[in-house]
C-alpha cells in the first residue's frame, strides 16, 4: 500500500513544493496550512507519517507533539523550522520528533529521511522541557552548526561515547556541557579534565584516583574525575596529550566498564559518559607512535567536528549579540555594532576562534566609551591583535630574535609541564609542522590578504605560498581598505 505523508505548513510555496516532490516519490499527499486540520487527521487515523512546520497560525508543533505521541506512539513526525537554533532541535527531540529539518532543506534528504522513518519506526522517549533551561547554550545559523544541533539532538537519550575534534577555542567544552545538561545523564555531575594542564605523572592519579601511601606523598586517600563524575559525564579534554599508561588504563575503562586506584587492588565498577575532545589529528598521533588506534576506536564511536569561525562567518551577528547579552548581564556596558563593523568582522579569519571574537567584544565593552563600535574600531582592535604577535613582527634581526624569544619561552613552559619526565618523541617535526599554518596565516592577516607582501615577509616564493595555502586551508583575511 502507498504511505501516506500529512504535510502542514503555513507558506503555500512550500506545501507546493513539498506535494509536487512526495508525489513524484509515489507517496499519497495532504496537505494543510494549520494545525487544527492535521490534528484532526491524525485523530481519526488518518496518515503514516507527518511532516510539519513548527510555527503555524493557530499553534506552535512543539505544543502539538505531545498530544501526537500519546495518540499515537508510532506515528513518525518530521518538524521542520526556520528558526534555526540549537534549542530548536533539542525541542524536536525532546518532544518525541523522528527528526529536525532546518529551513532551507534538501528535498533529496527529506525524501530519503521519510523512507528510513516508514521503513523502521522509532518510538522516541519523551522527556519533560526543563523550564530552568532558557538559555542558549549553542549560538549560530550556519548550515555547519544546523547539523551539529541534529546530531546532539540525536545523542541526547543516548550514552555513545563522542569523539569532539576542533582547532583550539571553537567550543568542543561548551558542546559537551550542552549535551550533558540537556541529555538523560542532567542530574548527575559534569566533570572536566584538561590533560594538557597535568603533569603526566600525575594524569593517572587524577583520572582513578589513589590510595594512602601510593607514592610519595600521597598522604590520604584521593578521589579521582572517574569517582566524581559517577551517573554523569567525563569530558577528556586535549586526550591527544594523555600519556601511554593512562591510555591503557582508560582502555580497560571503556572495555570493562571498571578501574583500579592507583596503589589500588579492588576494581571498581563505574557508570559515566565518555565525551573526549582534542585539537589534534589522532590518525597521525597513532601513526607516529604516541597514541593507541585499539584507544581511538573506542572513543571514536560518533566524531563530531567543530567547524573554526572562519568556516562559518555567518554566525558572527549572532555570537555578537549573544556576547554583548552576557557581558550587559556582567554588569558590562552596553554596545551597539554598526553593519560595518559586523563586515569587517566577518572578513577577519579569528585564528583563535570563538574564544577570540568573545574576548574582542568584552574588551570593547569594558574599554571604549561610545554606544555604538564602528568600523575604525574594530579594524584598530584586530590589526593590533596581529601586529602585536611576535610573527608579525618579523621584518629584520630584532623582528627574529623576539620571534626566538618567543618560541624559548613557550618550549620552556611545554617541557616545565612534564615536570621531570620528557614528552614524546618527535618534537622537531610536531612544532615545525604546528607553527606553519600560525605563521602563513599571521603573515596574511598582516599583510591584509596580499600574497605578494606576505611571501616577501616570508621569505618565500609566491608559488610556494599559494601552494602552502592550499594545503593547510588557510583563509585569507582581506580588508576593504587594502590596498
Amino acid at each position: 500500500m502507498t504511505a501516506t505523508i500529512l504535510v502542514a505548513d503555513d507558506d503555500a510555496a512550500i506545501r507546493t513544493v513539498l506535494n509536487q516532490a512526495l508525489s513524484r516519490a509515489g507517496y499519497d499527499v495532504r496537505i494543510t496550512s494549520n494545525a487544527a486540520t492535521l490534528w484532526r487527521w491524525i485523530s481519526a487515523g488518518e496518515g503514516d507519517l507527518v511532516v510539519t512546520d513548527v510555527i503555524m497560525p493557530d499553534e506552535n508543533a512543539f505544543d502539538l507533539l505531545p498530544r501526537i505521541k500519546k495518540a499515537r506512539p508510532d506515528l513518525p513526525v518530521l518538524v521542520m523550522s526556520a528558526q534555526n537554533t540549537f534549542m530548536t532541535a533539542i525541542k524536536a527531540s525532546e518532544r518525541g520528533a523522528y527528526d529536525y529539518l532546518p529551513k532551507p532543506f534538501d528535498l533529496t534528504e527529506l525524501i530519503a529521511i521519510i523512507g528510513r522513518a516508514l521503513a523502521e519506526p522509532k518510538k522516541k522517549p519523551v522527556h519533560p522541557e526543563d523550564d530552568t533551561q532558557d538559555g542558549m547554550p549553542l549560538v549560530g545559523r550556519s548550515a555547519a552548526m544546523q547539523e551539529i544541533y541534529r546530531v546532539l539532538a540525536r545523542l541526547m537519550q543516548t550514552d555513545l561515547t563522542l569523539m569532539i575534534t576542533g582547532e583550539s577555542g571553537t567550543g568542543k567544552e561548551l558542546v559537551a556541557k550542552a549535551l550533558h545538561d540537556y541529555g538523560k545523564r542532567r542530574n548527575g555531575p559534569f566533570v572536566a579534565i584538561n590533560m594538557a594542564a597535568i603533569p603526566r605523572d600525575l594524569i593517572e592519579s587524577e583520572l582513578f584516583g589513589h590510595e594512602k601511601g601510593a607514592f610519595t606523598g600521597a598522604q590520604s586517600r584521593s578521589t579521582g574525575r572517574f569517582e566524581q563524575a559517577e551517573g554523569g559525564t567525563l569530558f577528556l579534554d586535549e586526550i591527544g596529550d594523555m600519556p601511554m599508561d593512562a591510555q591503557t588504563r582508560l582502555l580497560r575503562v571503556l572495555q570493562q566498564g571498571e578501574y583500579t586506584t592507583v596503589g589500588g587492588r579492588t576494581p571498581i565498577r563505574t557508570d559515566v559518559r565518555i565525551v573526549a575532545a582534542t585539537n589534534k589529528d589522532l590518525k597521525q598521533s597513532i601513526n607516529q607512535g604516541l597514541f593507541r588506534e585499539d584507544l581511538y576506536y573506542r572513543l571514536n564511536v560518533v566524531p563530531l567536528r567543530l567547524p573554526p569561525l572562519r568556516d562559518r562567518a555567518e554566525d558572527i551577528p549572532d555570537l555578537v549579540r549573544h556576547f554583548v547579552q552576557v557581558g550587559e548581564k556582567e554588569g558590562l556596558d552596553s554596545k551597539r555594532f554598526d553593519t560595518e563593523a559586523v563586515d569587517a568582522m566577518k572578513a577577519y579569519p579569528w585564528p583563535g576562534n570563538v574564544r577570540e571574537l568573545e574576548n574582542l567584544i568584552r574588551r570593547l565593552m569594558a574599554l571604549y566609551p561610545q554606544d555604538v563600535i564602528t568600523r575604525e574600531i574594530i579594524e584598530s582592535e584586530l590589526r593590533s591583535e596581529v601586529t602585536d604577535s611576535p610573527i608579525a613582527k618579523s621584518g629584520g634581526a630584532t623582528g627574529s630574535m623576539t620571534i626566538a624569544q618567543s618560541v624559548e619561552e613557550n618550549m620552556r613552559t611545554y617541557f616545565a609541564s612534564f615536570d621531570d619526565a620528557l614528552p614524546p618523541s618527535g618534537l622537531y617535526e610536531r612544532v615545525l609542522r604546528e607553527m606553519e599554518y600560525p605563521l602563513i596565516l599571521a603573515a596574511l592577516t598582516a599583510t591584509r590578504g596580499n600574497q605578494i607582501k606576505a611571501a616577501d615577509l616570508l621569505g618565500l616564493n609566491r608559488n610556494t605560498l599559494r601552494k602552502k595555502i592550499r594545503e593547510l586551508g588557510v583563509s585569507v583575511y582581506r580588508s576593504s581598505r587594502s590596498a
